[in-house]
């Protein structure tokens, strides 16, 4: 049952026509990641494996999502230590198209059936050997590469990495070399007090304006999502609109929802330990507009970015101005948003509009409409 005291909206609970369901089918881990946003909260293994059913889920959407295209995010904790509830959920969703976003260290142990249904795996690494393996435990980047080749040929969608840049020690070497390995790259800047010193804050914007020069050299699409995304907002902004209703191209105020194990839904992954954040309840049945919603006190309108930003993080932005978290907003936050701004102006010394205009048509195709958009989050 919905709680009584929550806020009453007859605006509708999701924007657009699609909306993303991103399953922690638990919250155990096989790993102790050093900046893992999970452990925030104590969240990472409070809860084990889902307790509601597919049937039950199957319900909640025939209720609240019935006119939508949803689609399937297993995420975790680690997603794949649940494969006995993937495969239920499998064969109760045989329409939706699933994504796996994983830490690749048990990728060969998937079952063929699961690797076959799934139009994207996120693979999450940190750059090369020496930094993954500095915050996921030795031996973790190799065995990653190594899972990576065993199921190449038993899956059919797209493989990515997702890179969390804490380190201002990341190179664009190994950025770059892992767009030989992986259909495509996402990174995000990290959510950390600890990793934004101005030193490295200048490392990163030198690794950024190589891999934007490199986006406009490469013969092809060079596949880097968040210089995509940039490019893509500036040269097609009707696409902001129509997949996020012009809000954050994370899309946790539109058409996001994070299911815990329990049920119990919330806008932002990263966020499921603020309870006044609750936002539904798969096994209650009951479902509201995602209250992480643009705020007053954020100042994103009159930023020079916020025609391709529209607001980059809401954590980021709901922490540092709504919460007046000092600290975050000091050490995160600006940061973040000095790096977004950055970003949008090496893109414009490129000319995207005139590049755009002679790129071959399945370059221009990607730009403007690769699905790997729905899957992640676009901006870093």
């Amino acid at each position: 049952m919905e709680p009584k005291n929550l806020p009453r909206s007859d605006e509708p609970a999701v924007v657009g026509n699609r909306v993303e369901l991103q399953l922690l089918t638990t919250l155990k881990c096989n790993l102790r990641c050093s900046y893992c946003v999970l452990a925030v909260g104590d969240v990472l293994g409070s809860q084990r494996n889902a307790t509601y059913s597919a049937v039950q889920l199957e319900a909640f959407l025939k209720k609240h999502l019935s006119d939508k295209e949803v689609y399937i995010t297993l995420y975790g904790g680690e997603p794949t230590l649940n494969t006995r509830f993937i495969v239920e959920l499998m064969g109760r969703f045989a329409h939706c198209r699933f994504n796996l976003q994983t830490n690749g260290t048990l990728l060969s142990r998937i079952p063929g059936k699961i690797l076959a249904r799934l139009s994207n795996i996120m693979v999450s690494v940190d750059g090369g050997e020496e930094l993954t393996d500095g915050f996921r435990g030795k031996g973790v980047y190799r065995k990653i590469l190594a899972n990576i080749n065993r199921i190449r040929d038993r899956i059919l969608g797209t493989l990515t990495a997702r890179v969390t840049w804490w380190s201002g020690e990341t190179t664009f070497e190994e950025l770059d070399a892992l767009t030989e390995i992986f259909d495509y790259v996402y990174f995000q800047f990290a959510q950390d007090e600890r990793a934004y010193t101005p030193e490295s804050v200048r490392k990163r914007k030198e690794v950024l304006a190589r891999l934007v020069a490199r986006f406009f050299t490469a013969a092809d699409l060079y596949p880097v999502v968040p210089v995509m995304g940039t490019v893509r907002n500036k040269v097609v902004p009707s696409r902001i609109n129509e997949l996020s209703g012009g809000l954050s191209q994370c899309r946790v105020s539109t058409n996001l929802l994070n299911v815990m194990p329990d049920g119990k839904i919330y806008p932002c992954p990263d966020m499921l330990y603020m309870h006044e954040l609750l936002q539904g309840d798969v096994a209650a049945n009951w479902l509201r507009k995602s209250p992480l919603q643009p705020h007053p006190s954020m100042p994103c309108e009159g930023c020079s970015a916020f025609h391709f930003c529209r607001r980059n993080c809401m954590k980021n932005m709901y922490l540092a101005y709504v919460k007046n978290d000092e600290s975050w907003r000091k050490n995160v936050t600006e940061p973040t948003c000095d790096l977004i701004r950055f970003l949008g102006d090496e893109v414009d010394k490129h000319n995207p509009h005139q590049w755009f205009a002679k790129a071959p048509l399945p370059v221009r195709k990607q730009v403007a409409d690769a699905e790997i958009y729905e899957f992640c989050e676009v901006m870093p």
